[in-house]
């Protein structure tokens, strides 16, 4: 009998019009085209990693989709994050890069925060990297010394982003006299009104990408590091004190350590809630993939940038964890960032 049946369902799909059953078993992504949404201008090093993506991810994933790309700056990456939240479609063809500092502003008690981090599905981030301060050389700000004793300027892109966070970090807990001048669409702006004297530096994870954008700053040694926010001392700048040769308890080491996280994450890659489990499975495995790829590697180098990865299962373990610590840490850190 089911020899029977077998014979007559045969038939039926010998039956249909040419070419259907051929659409039914196609990839979910054939034809479709996967945007990536930045959180900044299309200048900076996030539009640089996200266009060596989109010319090779596709490679890794059955259909071998198109990818575009879109710039959504504004808020210090909260806008972007705020979007791929509550408005990007849950299909799987929206894919989002924010700051690094977006994920944890969700414990600061940020305003305008509009998402639930741990209900993003992270894909996995493309770096780590140490943040630190940095002045241009017609600057008086050249040493540790002089950010504790002189005015410091420096542009930021908005209260989401480290070029806020790290001010207020230092300004909470060692006196230093950072004025922080907000509205630059991006970190490429901050640079360029250094250049025209319109403001000190800029604080953030930015090496890799000055290397890539303006390697001539290192060269013709347009700027100087007066402190690097890490747990050692940078072997490109050896000469550069750490934040954390200044801590003098365990509470607020341990609170610097929660800011910290995310630079062992940076840029972080992410999928909206809701996307389904299959989807965020084939897109994680792709992004592994392209990882891998000798082509997409040779392409960072060719383009002076830099990986070292986590995928996104560890990202995900890695918030959990961030967001379960005890609340007197979490309190004490965002008090330390002055409430943002």
């Amino acid at each position: 009998m089911s020899r029977r049946i077998g014979l007559i369902l045969g038939m039926l799909l010998a039956a249909l019009p040419g070419g259907a059953w051929a659409q039914n078993t196609a990839p979910y992504y054939q034809g479709k085209t996967i945007r990536i949404v930045i959180s900044t201008g299309v200048a900076g090093g996030y539009a640089e990693y996200a266009r060596v993506i989109a010319e090779h991810m596709g490679r890794h994933i059955a259909g071998q989709p198109h990818f575009i790309i879109q710039s959504m700056p504004g808020a210090g990456g909260l806008l972007a994050a705020n979007y791929l939240y509550n408005q990007a479609p849950a299909d799987g063809t929206t894919i989002g890069i924010v700051h690094s500092s977006v994920p944890l502003t969700p414990l600061w008690g940020g305003k305008g925060v509009r998402f639930d981090t741990l209900k993003f599905n992270w894909l996995g981030s493309l770096d780590r990297v140490d943040s630190m301060c940095i002045s241009w050389h017609a600057s008086p700000i050249r040493t540790w010394s002089d950010m504790l004793s002189k005015e410091y300027t420096v542009g930021s892109s908005g209260a989401g982003s480290q070029m806020d966070t790290i001010p207020a970090i230092l300004n909470k807990l060692f006196g230093t006299k950072i004025k922080v001048i907000a509205g630059y669409k991006d970190g490429t702006e901050v640079y360029i009104a250094m250049e025209r004297g319109e403001v000190d530096g800029r604080c953030g994870g930015q090496l890799t990408v000055i290397k890539s954008t303006r390697p001539q700053w290192l060269t013709e040694k347009k700027f100087r590091v007066p402190i690097v926010i890490a747990e050692k001392r940078s072997a490109e700048f050896p000469d550069t004190p750490t934040v954390m040769e200044f801590v003098k308890d365990e509470p607020t080491r341990q609170q610097l350590d929660l800011v910290m996280v995310t630079q062992t994450l940076d840029r972080p890659v992410m999928l909206p809630p809701g996307v389904p489990a299959d989807r965020v499975k084939e897109l994680r495995q792709a992004f592994d993939a392209t990882m891998r790829d000798r082509a997409f590697l040779a392409e960072i180098e060719r383009r002076n940038l830099h990986v070292e990865p986590v995928r996104g299962e560890e990202m995900s373990k890695a918030f959990v964890r961030a967001f379960a610590l005890p609340p007197d840490i979490i309190a004490g850190a965002r008090e330390m960032m002055g409430g943002k």
